[in-house]
């Protein structure tokens, strides 16, 4: 469906609820104009109102994006537990948002279905067809790209996916009405020198406690967190197009908005696209923490807006959960480190900074490497037999790709020596941002669970037990000892 029920949007339109931003977006027929349920100017009449649950559906009616409340920086849809087919037409998305499909034709052939149940499938889950969708998301990148940043509009029609500058200058016209140049303002530089991109999230939002996760698992090369400034400074590579981009970002946390500000270097502007997703899910900019509050109820309340950390590399995280197997997050910094230091490349020195100067391994590479190699790092036979392992199935795996469901990316890492259910579980629970993990046998959770009176039901927690289990995780961790 196109649209939504005014009965019930309106009243959030009104109170500017945060809650329903990036849930649905409203455009207004006096003015031809969509925006976000949080925008500040003033509400509209009810009877001028279309509810819509994307932008993509609002600008498929013609509607053009809001320049004051820029319907580009809404968080969007969390991820959750779906049927089959509304799993796929999320992977579609999330293949065009990356650059790896250019038609519908390639996109199908990716997921392996026909080009006609993809069609199908996509309008009943995004309510547009692909192209609609691929359309307005590039022109919203575009509009982004323009608004926070002062790259050529060359460079921003060709990090936006157009083909060519022509055809750039005419869809924007078209779309919106307007010149590309009309939406030049001041741009935000960014600590790699480069210029900035807000990303919005649906406030509250645990900065802090997020910020410690990482810190206390900062592989010396990698990533750094400066408490302070609230920053988190990491390498990285990124796939876009059909190539590799490989180099540096930075994300700080607005003290004063909810808002993230995403610094990447020059190396992986070209990848925006696809950066800004991986960034999102990263840092669940997406989550909904008023939903998860509720299902947690008093639990939640000891840290209110705790996040699910991610992952901007799924064989980082599969490599860093064989490694923390059973020692304490310190030593697994430490042994992550001596990996990072024998197997990982060096990062460009114009994309480098303190802390952050290598890439991670590949999985070729630690696929070609002996069991002695690694194991003279300090790091037990059984599972250095376990890295190769995961290196040289990685390229078949239902995990790396992003495809299947969660029982098929199960039923893969178990397949694999060295990967019981604890670890395929914590590495969906973050590589996937799976909400509702709970990885069984953990003895601190049974410890918790076990102080708890009277004693939960975890089912009650579903969908959102991963975030239980990171409360409980941080209820530990805080404890007084």
């Amino acid at each position: 469906m196109s649209t939504l029920d005014a009965l019930h949007c309106y009243p959030a339109l009104l109170a500017r609820d945060a809650r329903f931003d990036g849930r649905f977006f409203v455009g207004v027929t006096s003015t031809g104009i969509y925006c976000r349920p949080v925008c500040r100017v003033r509400t509209p009449k009810a009877a001028n109102c279309r509810f819509f649950a994307s932008a993509a559906q609002a600008e498929a009616q013609r509607f053009r994006p809001c320049l004051k409340c820029r319907p580009e920086l809404a968080p969007g849809q969390a991820w959750s537990m779906m049927d089959a087919s509304r799993t796929l037409a999320r992977q579609a998305a999330e293949l065009m948002d990356a650059g790896e499909a250019e038609t519908v034709e390639a996109l199908a052939q990716r997921l392996g279905i026909t080009d006609r149940h993809l069609r199908r499938i996509f309008a009943a889950e995004h309510g547009v067809s692909p192209l609609q969708y691929l359309q307005t998301r590039r022109l919203l990148l575009a509009k982004q790209l323009l608004a926070d940043t002062g790259l050529p509009i060359t460079e921003v029609a060709a990090t936006a996916g157009f083909g060519s500058l022509r055809r750039f200058n005419a869809a924007f016209l078209e779309h919106y009405r307007m010149q590309p140049s009309m939406l030049r303002r001041g741009s935000v530089v960014s600590a790699c020198g480069e210029p900035a991109l807000r990303l919005a999230y649906r406030p509250p939002y645990a900065a802090e406690a997020l910020l410690q996760f990482i810190a206390a698992r900062a592989l010396p090369g990698i990533e750094t967190v400066d408490f302070e400034a609230r920053t988190v400074s990491r390498s990285l590579r990124l796939r876009h197009g059909g190539r590799e981009l490989a180099g540096r970002i930075v994300v700080r946390f607005d003290a004063h908005q909810p808002v993230v500000m995403l610094s990447p270097c020059s190396s992986v502007w070209a990848g925006a696209a696809a950066l800004i997703p991986l960034v999102r899910r990263w840092l669940d900019l997406d989550a909904e923490p008023e939903a998860i509050a509720e299902r947690l109820g008093s639990l939640a309340a000891a840290t209110p807006g705790l996040r699910l950390p991610g992952s901007t590399d799924r064989f980082e995280l599969a490599v860093r959960a064989v490694l923390g197997q059973q020692i304490t997050v310190a030593a697994a910094r430490t042994i992550g480190g001596r990996f990072v230091e024998r197997f990982g490349e060096p990062l460009d020195p114009e994309q480098a900074a303190p802390g952050v100067d290598r890439l991670f391994p590949r999985p070729e590479h630690i696929a070609e490497a002996t069991v002695e190699s690694i194991a003279e790092l300090g790091i037990i036979r059984r599972r250095a037999e376990s890295l190769i392992a995961i290196a040289k199935a990685w390229p078949q795996l239902a995990f790396a790709r992003g495809d299947g469901g969660v029982a098929e990316a199960l039923a893969g890492l178990e397949a694999l020596p060295g990967i019981g259910p604890w670890t395929a579980h914590y590495m969906l629970m973050r590589g996937w941002s799976w909400p509702d993990a709970f990885p069984p046998g953990d003895v601190v959770l049974k410890k918790m669970l076990a102080l708890r009176e009277p004693g939960p039901d975890t089912a009650d927690w579903q969908p959102y037990r991963s975030y239980a289990v990171l409360q409980l995780w941080r209820e530990a961790a805080t404890a007084p000892k």
